[in-house]
């Protein structure tokens, strides 16, 4: 019996450790042929010795069990080494099918002490990074349906985050670059549908590296599976870039701990129309006053229930 991915190749971005190496290590479980991208250069080991860095201990994870990987330390901030991360994986392996975005870094700070390269970097390496890869996937997909004559396979995952969703307050270059790349998400759904390419973004909640400071306070159990441990959110991924997803498109879905959320859309809560063909002041006090004198206080667009989403 083949798995789901045989015969697919796949780039994941910031795969060197936590979120990224468990969805790599899911593809390539699942059959795929796997990129491992995180930026950076070999390093030293405890001794001082010459190491494998991150995405090659990753790569090699996946050959050592049977798996076919390659690693790539280009920064997917960078539009030529973006195009060279896409490119390596069509030479490697003839084709790409799957693009899991993943990459990112933290700066967190309130709005008001933020620095000017504290909001630029974190919008360079999330909303940049996932809309360089996908440029050029993108661009791939599109030349090989011309050239098949119909659509072909082809997958994007992109990461979100529930920051967006609820409006983190010491996270506004975080939260403004997630709802960046849900926005680039279902752009990209739309325009590339007709291709035979599908694209969806996960909000997942996980203890790693980036987030250690985030859950401080929340230590793993004594006993029993961590709720916050990557592996959580890894066969989410994998479904999605499988072809039991074919009909799951330009879709926001929230993953923790045992628990899958499907987001709705935006919905409009309510419509006013002006009496004359334009709207004065004094109307709309008159309507948008008395509609929200009763909201309760501190309530926003933004959806802070999802932070109490859990498994039951």
């Amino acid at each position: 019996m083949s798995l789901p991915l045989d015969g697919l190749s796949a780039i994941v971005t910031g795969a060197g450790r936590g979120l990224g190496r468990a969805e790599a290590l899911e593809l390539a479980r699942l059959g795929a042929a796997v990129v491992v991208n995180d930026h950076g250069r070999p390093g030293r080991d405890g001794s001082g010795a010459a190491s494998a860095g991150p995405a090659e201990e990753v790569a090699r994870e996946i050959r050592s069990a049977g798996g076919r990987a390659l690693a790539h330390t280009g920064d997917v901030s960078d539009f030529r080494q973006a195009r060279e991360l896409v490119e390596s994986a069509i030479d490697a392996f003839g084709k790409l099918d799957v693009l899991v975005n993943n990459a990112g870094i933290l700066r967190d700070r309130m709005v008001f002490s933020m620095t000017e390269d504290e909001w630029d970097a974190v919008i360079r390496v999330h909303l940049k990074g996932h809309f360089n890869t996908t440029r050029f996937a993108a661009a791939h997909w599109r030349e090989r349906s011309k050239a098949a004559g119909g659509p072909v396979y082809g997958r994007i995952v992109n990461t979100s985050s529930e920051a967006f969703l609820a409006g983190s307050a010491g996270q506004p270059n975080y939260a403004a670059a997630k709802g960046g790349i849900v926005g680039l998400t279902t752009s990209t759904a739309l325009a590339l549908a007709k291709y035979g390419v599908t694209a969806n973004v996960i909000c997942p909640r996980a203890r790693t590296r980036m987030t250690e400071d985030v859950f401080a306070g929340l230590e793993p159990p004594a006993e029993g599976p961590d709720p916050l441990a990557p592996e959580h959110v890894a066969p989410l991924v994998g479904y999605l870039a499988s072809p039991a997803a074919a009909r799951v498109n330009g879709q926001l879905l929230v993953v923790h701990g045992g628990m899958v959320a499907v987001v709705e859309r935006p919905r409009v809560q309510a419509k006013f129309d002006s009496k004359e063909d334009t709207f004065t002041y004094e109307e709309l006090d008159a309507v948008l006053t008395p509609h929200y004198a009763d909201r309760p206080a501190g309530e926003t667009f933004a959806a802070t229930e999802v932070l109490g989403l859990r498994k039951d």
